[in-house]
């Protein structure tokens, strides 16, 4: 019997419910996400903007024809490093039952693969300090804590 792969692609409108699900399935996802039926408008709005800039994909990963993971990819350019660009990694998840079996780090991989066809010379994420599994599960992909990331919340609510 032939080994699942995951099929990876752009993820499309109708995809965004079982994006927010997975996003929202964890502590700080539930305190973040809105994953009601129907969904608030603000998701689709945002995705219609995500899907129209080429700098940014959203993608999603299937196996057996079920969304199990996605990922937000998007390309930077930057003056620094000789005009050379970077790519951002964020929203990463892979449904709980899955983790921990290799099929994040094909999604990842996949993700660095797609930056390298785009030109960049660096491959950046940031991860909460509350999440020490995605710490150890980017160490073995290669990530290295190099940096300090700081965020200023704009927004009371």
């Amino acid at each position: 019997m032939p080994t699942p792969s995951l099929l990876i692609r752009r993820a499309r409108r109708a995809d965004v419910p079982t994006i927010v699900h997975l996003l929202a399935d964890d502590e700080l996802g539930r305190q973040r996400e809105c994953d009601t039926d129907p969904l608030p408008q603000t998701y689709y709005s945002a995705f219609d903007a995500l899907d129209s800039d080429p700098r940014h994909e959203l993608i999603v990963a299937e196996l057996d024809g079920e969304i199990v993971g996605t990922l937000h990819l998007t390309f930077l350019p930057s003056l620094s490093f000789q005009g050379r660009s970077r790519a951002q990694i964020e929203s990463v998840r892979m449904t709980e039952r899955l983790r921990g079996q290799g099929w994040g780090g094909q999604l990842m991989h996949w993700a660095i693969d797609r930056a390298r066809e785009a030109g960049c010379h660096v491959v950046q994420l940031t991860t909460h300090n509350a999440r020490p599994d995605a710490h150890r599960f980017y160490e073995r992909l290669g990530f290295v804590a190099s940096h300090v990331g700081m965020k200023l919340k704009l927004d009371t609510h």
